[in-house]
């Protein structure tokens, strides 16, 4: 019982290692090399990308260790509005409004598979 704690807090230890590092590396190093060179925000822009890359990666992990379906379902919700945060980003930082469309596109889907997915786990028809 005692080792099973003692991996438990060792693992947790690592995991904010880790998260620590990329926090820092969030704060001294944004992206520029994605942007136009002679945007006024441009720190701004590649540490809010780099947040969202990072929350998106810890929904990845909510998803794939999520104790129950409903974990999962809100996980994956989560990701769908960070990824439409993400066009975003890329719409205002390379001036392409293609991107705004797909972040439509990719809300509309995201809130249509949460309807079906949540009906599913309730054992209910699609047309009930």
């Amino acid at each position: 019982m005692n080792d099973y704690i003692g991996l438990r807090r060792l693992k947790w230890f690592v995991g904010m290692v880790f998260l620590v590092g990329i926090v820092s590396l969030i704060i001294l190093r944004p992206l520029p090399f994605l942007f136009y060179p002679d945007l006024p925000y441009l720190g701004f822009l590649g540490r809010a990308l780099y947040i969202i890359i990072l929350a998106c990666v810890l929904c990845l992990y909510r998803i794939w260790k999520g104790p129950t379906g409903a974990d999962r379902i809100v996980a994956i919700d989560i990701l769908g509005i960070m990824i439409v945060g993400l066009c975003s980003i890329l719409t205002i930082s390379t001036g392409r409004s293609w991107y705004i469309d797909i972040g439509i596109a990719w809300a509309l889907q995201s809130f249509i598979c949460s309807l079906a997915l949540s009906k599913y786990l309730e054992g209910k028809d699609f047309d009930d």
